[in-house]
């Protein structure tokens, strides 16, 4: 497994995982565009991506403009296998370095995502919008949780 930085070239790659899971799937896969991934890993943040084989099996995408998870998805075949655990930890690394602000992510209600991000450390704290559960981390709660995942 080959853990780097997301670069402009990995998009369709991105979108195939993104639009490959089972749970947290977008209604509408037209809803994220190439142009819109390219803004969140070149100017509004940062992504990472693992590969295995070049064939890239995950990613994840924070946004500094929102303090933000965009995105942490991995293929279903690579499940249960660390690899969102440690594109997880890159990314929060990262983000906590920039700032202490508060980041959040919204998630869908009654998915696996919900106990991994408790299990990180992560605070839910009610809804986003009428269909996603908020959670936010704080930059405290990331130093004492880094190791929960």
């Amino acid at each position: 497994m080959i853990f780097r930085t997301a670069q402009i070239e990995d998009i369709p790659q991105i979108q195939t995982v993104r639009n490959s899971v089972f749970e947290n799937r977008l209604s509408d896969p037209g809803l994220v565009t190439d142009e819109a991934c390219a803004e969140f890993i070149t100017a509004r943040g940062k992504g990472w991506v693992c590969e295995f084989k070049r064939e890239l099996v995950g990613f994840s995408i924070v946004d500094m403009k929102e303090s933000n998870v965009w995105a942490l998805f991995v293929k279903p075949d690579f499940e249960h296998k660390g690899i969102g655990k440690h594109l997880h930890k890159l990314m929060l690394n990262w983000y906590f370095e920039q700032t202490q602000y508060t980041l959040w992510l919204g998630t869908a209600p009654n998915t696996r995502a919900i106990a991994f991000y408790k299990k990180a450390g992560w605070n839910e704290v009610g809804m986003h919008g009428s269909s996603e559960i908020k959670f936010e981390m704080n930059f405290n709660s990331w130093l004492i949780n880094q190791s929960n995942i």
